[in-house]
């Protein structure tokens, strides 16, 4: 189901022109954009604190469907997405969405008549690609809001009612970003700084090229790291009683030759009355209203100590490079998904944390 975003900005005739620009000149633009630009950005004192927080709000249930369409919302839940982190984007505008969809459809067909762009199954006759916004996942009044980016095709024999393709899916959010980088940033540039994408590789590589391009920015790798999946299986598990994890399921990698990886599966009832023995300190009401990184730390090392009293192996010797539940799983690669659209904030707003922290600007 195409989405388009409806707005009644007008759009420049000569706005849909591709340029082409040479490997160089891309190149470098690329090249500034992750170590000049802070010439253009000015560096802050909000960005000198380049570590994860260490205290979080707990998760609670959102009824997201009463404010997020559920055409949008379906395309977002139960899909693995592959992450990157983006810098600010100059000059962009929700505004512009229905010229910016013509524009990076015209780029595409620009770049696959060149042979760069690629061809699903051989007879794909074009493309259409339809930017728009998510409305409904706004936190905090300096998040800007997600763009939902989608990518359709039809066969080259298509009879005329068979419905379009979807060929490839992303995203662009910021959930409850840290305020006082936001509010520090020149007014001409918006920050999208976590990036979720589906589908091929080289579509993939196009899209961020047209960014790159159009919006000064830069596209890195966003892993999620060991720390910050620790915080995921500790948020996920507090959501037990509310909403059932069905499952808790770890890998670790050991450091060893060749290296050991272990798949460590807990039931979700064991892993909740481990965490509430942790959380059972927090008598207070509005103390049990945070989860603190202490805590997180003794449920994993509660999870740690379970596995060796039965298996003799410390998994402290090791890293944690993938969680799943029920509500979701990610890996350190950059992968995750979400399963349950009621604890999305939750995930999402831990994910930009971890985009902004990565930024190289």
């Amino acid at each position: 189901m195409e989405i388009q975003h409806s707005s009644v900005a007008r759009t420049p005739v000569n706005s849909i022109v591709v340029q082409r620009r040479s490997k160089s000149k891309s190149y470098r633009l690329s090249y500034r954009s992750c170590l000049g630009a802070a010439s253009r950005l000015c560096l802050t004192p909000a960005l000198t604190a380049r570590r994860l927080n260490t205290s979080r709000r707990a998760p609670k249930s959102h009824n997201i469907n009463e404010k997020v369409k559920v055409e949008q919302l379906t395309l977002l839940v139960k899909k693995e997405w592959q992450l990157s982190y983006v810098t600010p984007l100059y000059l962009f505008r929700h505004t512009q969405l229905k010229s910016y969809s013509r524009q990076l459809s015209a780029f595409i067909a620009a770049e696959r008549q060149q042979g760069l762009a690629v061809e699903v199954d051989g007879g794909q006759s074009s493309f259409r690609v339809s930017l728009s916004v998510v409305e409904g996942m706004v936190e905090a009044d300096s998040d800007a809001e997600t763009v939902l980016i989608q990518i359709h095709s039809k066969p080259l024999f298509a009879r005329q009612d068979e419905p379009q393709k979807s060929l490839w899916s992303g995203w662009l959010t910021c959930i409850n970003g840290n305020p006082d980088y936001l509010l520090s940033l020149p007014k001409d540039f918006v920050c999208l700084p976590l990036f979720g994408c589906h589908g091929p590789e080289s579509l993939t590589t196009v899209v961020k090229s047209w960014f790159q391009q159009t919006f000064d920015c830069c596209f890195g790798q966003l892993e999620v790291s060991h720390t910050s999946l620790q915080w995921l299986l500790a948020l996920w598990t507090n959501c037990h009683a509310e909403t059932s994890i069905q499952h808790l399921k770890m890998i670790w990698t050991i450091p060893a030759a060749p290296p050991l990886q272990v798949a460590y599966a807990v039931d979700p009832q064991d892993a909740w009355e481990l965490w509430s023995t942790v959380r059972k300190d927090q008598q207070e009401e509005e103390a049990r209203e945070t989860i603190d990184l202490e805590e997180v730390m003794r449920f994993i090392q509660g999870l740690k100590g379970h596995f060796y009293r039965h298996f003799r192996l410390d998994l402290s010797a090791g890293n944690l490079n993938q969680v799943s539940t029920g509500l979701g799983s990610a890996k350190y690669n950059g992968r995750i998904k979400i399963s349950n659209s009621r604890y999305m904030i939750t995930t999402l707003t831990l994910l930009t944390e971890c985009a902004l922290l990565k930024m190289p600007i």
